[in-house]
């Protein structure tokens, strides 16, 4: 019979799982300069993979909601 510490283990690793499967998928490459403005991405940001927009674009698309 699962005690108490058995039935938290198990909801912590599907909370997990669960998590891990929504998560952004940084695997793709990044672009070099932004496909918005056309200014360079700092390496920084392009080493997250993915990042297709300067920070200053960025901010623009999180506000207008996408």
């Amino acid at each position: 019979m699962a005690d108490d510490a058995d039935r938290a283990n198990d909801y912590v690793d599907l909370t997990m799982a669960h998590c891990l499967s929504r998560a952004p998928k940084f695997d793709k490459p990044s672009l070099t300069e932004c496909m918005e403005c056309g200014e360079d991405i700092p390496a920084k940001r392009q080493a997250m993979g993915g990042v297709t927009l300067c920070v200053d674009c960025q901010s623009v698309f999180e506000k207008r909601g996408k």
